[in-house]
């Protein structure tokens, strides 16, 4: 996608375009390219607007500037919320949950899209910035000397957005609690051997596009039901899932694309494995 696809948004902390079934999101805030409460409703924004857009199959999620995705969620704006709460006296308990907050709905939404999310992961990425990401489908790094994981016990934090929840389905529980307890940060070749990320690569942008080209020429309704089946998988009831996974495939069976792809390989035009 180039410079010239239609723009979808221009805010302060990010830029949108999308063309060809794909939405490129260009994430930035200089000098640190840190997280705040402006990118989370500029992110909001850009969600609202692709659900007018049914056409977008696939969302990429990158930095705009070298050597930061995001760097993590600003830590001035953290600590004048907790001086807030601590003059309020207020106190916290796992018998009176805290309210999602604007951050941890994006990241349900989401999750949640049938729309496929990928991370082109171009330099720092920690914390909030990590949380992002996990919350993405797939996960690319650019090779190079910057961080990605969740370092947030290092200041007295734990990681508050999916982060002591998800970090284990990508690196399997014994491997994440050492990770989140110790503070560990990878990088990015490191990442990618811990399973933090799908792959580190020379060529970060270019291998994301090629990812979401692909992607977006993929049909729907299967694209969208694979993700659902994929992220429920592993939630306790494997009959549920199971039962899940019938009913999305049949209807996959009943739509157009399907009967359209299923009719040319009949007719010897399209054989199961052409992409």
């Amino acid at each position: 996608m180039t410079a010239e696809a239609p723009c979808l948004l221009e805010g302060q902390r990010l830029t949108a375009h999308a063309r060809d079934g794909l939405a490129r999101v260009q994430l930035f805030n200089p000098p640190m390219g840190c997280m705040d409460a402006q990118t989370e409703l500029e992110l909001q924004q850009v969600l609202d607007l692709l659900d007018g857009r049914p056409e977008l199959r696939v969302v990429l999620f990158t930095g705009r500037d070298a050597g930061v995705f995001v760097r993590h969620y600003d830590v001035g704006v953290l600590e004048q919320r907790g001086r807030a709460m601590a003059a309020r006296g207020l106190r916290f308990a796992l018998d009176r949950p805290v309210p999602e907050a604007p951050f941890h709905k994006l990241l349900a939404r989401i999750e949640a899209s049938p729309r496929i999310f990928i991370a082109a992961i171009n330099g720092n990425c920690m914390g909030g910035g990590y949380e992002l990401a996990l919350a993405c489908d797939l996960r690319y790094a650019q090779s190079g000397p910057y961080r990605i994981g969740l370092p947030e016990v290092n200041i007295g934090l734990l990681p508050g957005a999916g982060g002591t929840q998800k970090l284990q389905r990508v690196m399997g529980a014994a491997a994440a609690l050492e990770a989140l307890l110790l503070g560990r940060t990878y990088a990015p070749a490191e990442a990618a051997a811990a399973g933090l990320v799908h792959a580190c690569v020379d060529d970060v942008q270019a291998h994301a596009q090629a990812v979401a080209e692909e992607l977006a020429a993929k049909p729907q309704p299967a694209l969208g039901h694979i993700k659902f089946l994929a992220h429920r998988a592993g939630q306790g009831d494997a009959a549920a899932g199971l039962a899940d996974e019938r009913t999305l495939f049949c209807d996959t069976m009943v739509s157009t694309e399907a009967l359209q792809r299923m009719a040319e390989m009949n007719a010897g035009r399209r054989d199961i494995s052409d992409r």
